[in-house]
């Protein structure tokens, strides 16, 4: 009985791995997609910043 629980505590785990591995697989994948984007978007408001400080 004992190694049965056992068998299904690792199978937890292992499925808790698999899901955290897609998760980053997802995350890293919309980060190559949209990384450009985000970027261009922040040196964006890091210019306006800068017109509104050489302005004062």
């Amino acid at each position: 009985m004992k190694k049965l629980l056992k068998g299904k505590k690792g199978q937890g785990m292992t499925e808790y791995i698999l899901i955290i591995a897609l998760i980053a697989i997802l995350v890293l994948g919309a980060v190559k997609m949209f990384g450009g984007k985000v970027k261009a978007g922040f040196n964006k408001a890091s210019d306006k910043v800068g017109e509104v400080n050489d302005g004062m």
